[in-house]
């Protein structure tokens, strides 16, 4: 029994500053094997290469159509849900859910119409904080606590096996959705560069650094996963914020602290 192909080209597998190419080959065999075909590799230390294709054991297929891109937003393009494995809990706030919620969650969005990305970090480090920061949710495979290091092949393996037994399970149908397509990573993104460039322009971080303030931003507005039409609302908010910030320092106006926004003159 086949899973759906509607289904699994939605669903990609993104793998991040991939250190050694025979993990990719590993990964692109473990993928093949439970019907999945699209890869995505993000700065791969090498790639093509011999170990690689040697590797993929006859997954030519999947190499040869891989994506290679040099930035993690590059490789998210179109996506709409993006969860993030990780082995360890880390600084950012994200909501941390099981492969096997995660493959409920992902098979839910694919049936929706939405594609759907699956970021694996480096083998040493894993994903950065920054990496983690663009999914909105983290999966953890739930590994004994005194020896949690799993291969990087071995976790593809473990989120494309989940994905195939939710896929040949009762598969959820969802109506077509009318309204305006939810936002993808690339939008999101051009948002998150317009909100830190409104509030440089407003002088809201006052001289501080404002790595602390933009990721908890971006978890709120993550969970909200908002469409596109609120989006261009949202652009056109923070376009205006930069239009008055403008006349303000025309006017002479230096200081927009919070609850003194009324004009002084």
């Amino acid at each position: 029994m086949s899973a759906p192909n509607n289904l699994t080209a939605r669903i990609r597998y993104v793998l991040v500053r991939t250190s050694h190419p025979g993990n990719i080959g590993s990964a692109a065999r473990a993928i093949r094997t439970m019907g999945f075909t699209r890869l995505e590799l993000v700065s791969p230390a090498r790639f093509p290469d011999a170990e690689a294709n040697a590797l993929a054991a006859g997954a030519d297929d999947v190499l040869g159509n891989a994506g290679i891109h040099d930035g993690l937003v590059e490789s998210l393009t179109g996506s709409r849900l993006v969860l993030g494995l990780s082995a360890r809990r880390r600084g950012v706030n994200l909501p941390e859910i099981s492969p096997r919620e995660a493959a409920t969650q992902a098979l839910a969005a694919a049936a929706r119409g939405e594609d759907v990305a699956l970021v694996f970090g480096n083998e040493r480090t894993g994903l950065e904080n920054d990496e983690l920061a663009r999914c909105h949710a983290m999966v953890r495979i739930p590994s004994v606590d005194d020896f949690s290091s799993l291969n990087l092949a071995q976790a593809v393996q473990v989120m494309a096996y989940e994905l195939r037994v939710a896929m040949l399970g009762d598969v959820p149908t969802f109506e077509p959705v009318q309204d305006e397509p939810p936002a993808d990573a690339a939008q999101m993104e051009q948002f998150y560069t317009h909100l830190l460039q409104t509030l440089d322009d407003i002088d809201f971080h006052k001289g501080r650094a404002p790595t602390t303030v933009m990721l908890r931003l971006r978890k709120i507005y993550q969970r909200i996963q908002m469409d596109e039409r609120e989006l261009r609302l949202l652009h056109g908010i923070l376009a205006d914020t930069q239009r008055m910030a403008r006349l303000a320092g025309i006017k002479g106006v230096d200081d927009c602290d919070a609850g003194n926004s009324a004009d002084q003159s």
